[in-house]
């Protein structure tokens, strides 16, 4: 097990998914110590089994990002168990059904009342606002918790989890796009108003990586791809969606001496999507 980490403790935010998870087995068999953090403590201990098991050292906490309480509860738990945060990932995040539209685009005939359809005029508020507190104030409470701890020591960074949504909006889901949007400016801010006191901030724009949440949407219940899914492997020049894997070589650099003088940028991680034209 290679030791660049060796010492060092990563917090891991909604660790008890697919793309998190794989996220803390890296930084896991770099040495680092790992508290995986998840809504749901089955699926955080889940990860920390399993990485343990593998030869690391993790623990699972169960913690609500957007409860300050539960927040400082996970901290006192992770800084009792492994010590001070030097790694922080925001990697708790969704989507919400009341946010999404049915279609791309809104014609005349739309607005007959159908209660099935719904459109920008049927989004409902309470779901937008689910959304942008899931992403954002997700992102910023766990980094008012956690990065205390590096104020003061060498090599620590704070990594969000932005998106392709933030570089150009993608239709029906405004609600997480704007979300998504956010997190880049907050990068952005939060990298300068960090810099003076040695913490970096860098965030990760994944392109499309089929997880739980977006399954049903791109792949049919035979795997093939729905037109949603064909349309997005058109736009991605090396023709596939992500894997897991895919995001942890960056990851890696960003957390590690190799990135020590960059701070405050979003790394597009899409197969080249965000390049793409599209003819």
């Amino acid at each position: 097990m290679s030791l660049e980490f060796s010492g060092k403790v990563a917090v891991i935010t909604g660790g008890g998914g697919v793309l998190c998870s794989t996220m803390a087995t890296a930084l896991a068999q770099k040495g680092a110590k790992i508290a995986v953090l998840d809504l749901k403590l089955e699926n955080a201990e889940k990860v920390a089994n399993d990485i343990n098991g593998k030869g690391g050292n993790a623990i699972g906490v169960a913690c609500n990002v957007l409860d300050i309480d539960s927040l400082k509860v996970a901290h006192a738990t992770v800084s009792e168990k492994l010590g001070p945060c030097d790694i922080l990932i925001n990697g708790a995040g969704g989507n919400h059904p009341k946010g999404t539209t049915s279609k791309n685009h809104l014609f005349e005939e739309d607005l007959t009342g159908n209660e099935e359809l719904k459109t920008f005029f049927d989004l409902d508020p309470e779901g937008i606002k689910f959304v942008f507190d899931l992403n954002f104030i997700g992102s910023l409470l766990p980094t008012q918790v956690f990065a205390k701890d590096m104020i003061g020591r060498e090599g620590c960074t704070v990594i969000n989890i932005s998106s392709m949504n933030a570089f150009r909006p993608l239709t029906k889901i405004p609600a997480y796009s704007g979300a998504k949007a956010a997190i880049s400016n907050f990068t952005q801010w939060l990298a300068v108003h960090f810099a003076k006191v040695g913490i970096r901030v860098n965030a990760l724009a994944p392109g499309f990586f089929l997880t739980e949440q977006n399954r049903t949407l791109l792949t049919t219940a035979d795997g093939s791809l729905t037109d949603r899914g064909n349309t997005i492997i058109a736009h991605t020049p090396m023709g596939r969606f992500g894997e897991a894997e895919d995001l942890t070589g960056t990851l890696l650099w960003l957390c590690g001496d190799g990135s020590k003088f960059i701070t405050g940028v979003v790394i597009p991680i899409d197969g080249g999507f965000s390049a793409f034209s599209g003819v």
